[in-house]
């Protein structure tokens, strides 16, 4: 960070000391450019003014924390974690801190507690200290056989449905005619030999709304919602991450109707002739007994996968039964962007925006790519706005300048995408990628 970024906040404070958002940014400014005590005077002045604010009680344990002073950082934590007991923030700077003073019995306690509210997460340094290493871990699985290691899985109902989407009418149509429809007329599909559930398989460049569309289905269907990532299910003790797979299908068959998603599926999924390690392939395994419904009722579970390389999925996710419907998800259309962009800048202060204009020269853009040349637009503004003291409205200047900035991330996966598609597409499953692309085989 500059030392004129810094001054020009620091005379905007003097301008306005009670504006607590302003001098809160000045404190994490001057934290991250490791001017910690006087970012802890900022942090102390943010409190005077605002007594429980959670940030700056988490800021001024940080340069506590940065300054050695554990003691003092402790103290302000658990009043923090007082107000706020599951802050993840304040616990893993709390753990942290105990670990420094060597409090490792207390430490392990609180890294525990925070792997039961984050299952997936990972530190290196908390890991190395609480966690076995690689080649003691069948050693410990035989001596421990008798401690069950169990996961907590998230159901939700998303609040959100398919007119919360934009664009995507095709991906729309797709789902509704192979999740919605026989959920509605359940008699009708039966007479057919037609089951409600099954599983589909969204592909595509990241940042294209995959998971956004797959909660968004959830909602259509009032049904409950969870979403799996591969650290919700690997594990470091052999045999674990079989079980936590079955505990996830049992959860959505007791919870019907169920949508059971999975994110980045290739990295549990990933084609079997390609591995080495035998216990991957149990895993997957294990996948496609839960998908197939042998020993349990699938009824109305929709198992939804998304993967940016479907190109590594083994190949029998793709039978019949499993991810029989596979849907391309391409970057938004014009007019899908247009909505995005609306969507994104709703409720910000803004003037004379053409947004037809702005979606012409972003063609190939995410959502994710729109958002971030929001985010730049913002940023543009916002230095403004600091020095003025009052709201500046975005314009289409600083939009456009924004996309000449940012550069659509999709041009990467179509280059790899479209090899899969002239040389690896015997089948036709890359089909939709040749006609977005313009290209005739």
């Amino acid at each position: 960070m500059s030392a004129e970024v810094i001054k020009q906040l620091q005379e905007a404070v003097q301008f306005s000391p009670e504006n607590v958002p302003l001098r809160l940014h000045l404190a994490q400014v001057l934290l991250q450019d490791y001017q910690y005590i006087q970012a802890e005077e900022q942090y102390r002045k943010v409190l005077e003014l605002s007594h429980d604010n959670i940030a700056a009680q988490l800021g001024l344990a940080r340069t506590f924390y940065h300054q050695q002073k554990y003691s003092v950082a402790i103290v302000v934590l658990e009043q923090l974690e007082h107000q706020e007991p599951d802050n993840f923030d304040a616990l893993l700077l709390h753990c942290r801190i105990l670990v420094k003073e060597n409090s490792l019995e207390a430490a392990r306690d609180l890294y525990q507690h925070m792997l039961q509210l984050n299952p997936g997460f990972r530190d290196e340094t908390l890991d190395g200290i609480f966690r076995m290493p690689q080649q003691q871990y069948s050693a410990a699985a035989e001596d421990e056989e008798d401690e069950e290691i169990e996961k907590i899985f998230t159901l939700e109902k998303p609040e959100i449905n398919f007119n919360d989407v934009g664009g995507m009418t095709r991906e729309k149509q797709e789902i509704d005619l192979k999740i919605i429809k026989p959920l509605q007329f359940p008699d009708l599909y039966k007479a057919y030999g037609k089951k409600a559930g099954g599983g589909i398989l969204l592909y595509g460049p990241p940042g294209c709304g995959k998971t956004y569309l797959a909660r968004a289905t959830a909602g259509q269907i009032q049904a409950e919602f969870i979403n799996v990532g591969i650290h919700d299910v690997l594990d470091m003790w052999i045999g674990n991450s079989e079980k936590n797979l079955h505990s996830l299908f049992e959860l959505a068959r007791q919870s019907k109707p169920c949508v059971l998603f999975f994110d980045e599926v290739d990295a549990l999924g990933a084609n079997r002739t390609s591995m080495r390690n035998s216990g991957a392939s149990h895993l997957i395994n294990q996948f496609l007994s839960e998908m197939d419904g042998i020993a349990a009722n699938n009824d109305n579970v929709l198992i939804i996968g998304a993967t940016n390389a479907p190109w590594s999925l083994d190949p029998a996710f793709r039978r019949p039964g499993r991810f029989d419907r596979i849907i391309f998800v391409a970057p938004p259309d014009q007019e899908g962007r247009e909505e995005i962009l609306k969507i994104q800048l709703r409720n910000k202060p803004t003037e004379d925006i053409d947004y037809r204009a702005i979606a012409k020269v972003t063609a190939g853009y995410s959502g994710a790519d729109l958002k971030a040349i929001v985010d730049l637009a913002i940023e543009d503004k916002l230095m403004e706005a600091l020095q003025k003291g009052i709201p500046q409205p975005i314009t289409q200047k600083e939009l456009l300048k924004a996309a000449k900035t940012h550069k659509a991330t999709t041009r990467e996966w179509f280059n790899t995408a479209r090899n899969y598609a002239l040389y690896s597409n015997e089948a036709g499953l890359y089909d939709d990628v040749l006609k977005y692309l313009d290209i005739k085989k």
